[in-house]
């Protein structure tokens, strides 16, 4: 009989965790498919251009990590996570209002276009819908801090303004900002969905501006 070998322990692989990203205009959230991930034992460090996750693997023995250099500035103190049954959620502030091409590394930077002046000025104050109204008041202490931490002045921190409600609000509120600009002609700028959608939204110049297409 020909001697018997013992077959070596083969270790369990490790489960596979996939992560994404995706931006608005205020953030960009990293996304990790970690299903029932223990939000007690979750730990997240935020750096200027770094971001590093780890956590237990729910019945395993091992531990997920993840680390990051990311492509642009982030601002630490205005960055959370979620934890939900099917995955986390890192939620990073831009510094600058820039569009990533790139979560790592070196990207390019493509400004944002600023929300015009006149845009503003024929707007006048909006009363957000129902369904944002329950964010306001965190939303307003956001924007006071983060004017407080960059200084914003004058159309730096209006167009902060306008950026921060499009990039934190619901879908309804971002469709009205969207319709109410491309049919007005950039004269107005509302949040109110309901209001938006029922017809187009008129052209409204601001005081003492008289609108004329191209061709006139």
């Amino acid at each position: 009989m020909g001697d018997s070998k013992e077959n070596p322990a083969v270790e369990p692989a490790k489960p596979k965790i996939k992560h994404d990203w995706y931006q608005t205009d205020a953030l960009v959230v990293v996304t990790i498919l970690i299903k029932n991930a223990p939000s007690d034992k979750i730990k997240v460090h935020y750096g200027e251009r770094t971001l590093s996750v780890s956590s237990p693997l729910p019945n395993t023995d091992a531990e997920y990590s993840l680390e990051l250099e990311l492509a642009h500035e982030i601002i630490p103190s205005m960055c959370k996570y979620v934890v939900s049954p099917s995955k986390v959620e890192i939620k990073l502030r831009k510094k600058e209002g820039i569009r990533w091409t790139l979560l790592e590394g070196e990207g390019k930077e493509e400004k944002i276009k600023a929300i015009p002046q006149a845009v503003i000025d024929a707007s006048g104050p909006q009363q957000p819908p129902k369904i944002f109204r329950k964010d306001w008041e965190k939303i307003e202490k956001d924007i006071k801090k983060m004017e407080e931490e960059e200084k914003p002045e004058g159309d730096a921190a209006l167009n902060a303004l306008f950026q921060k409600i499009y990039g934190e609000g619901s879908d309804e509120v971002r469709r009205a900002m969207n319709k109410s600009f491309v049919e007005s002609g950039g004269t107005v700028l509302s949040t109110n969905w309901n209001q938006v959608a029922k017809e187009k939204v008129e052209v409204k110049p601001p005081d003492g501006l008289e609108f004329k297409k191209w061709d006139e």
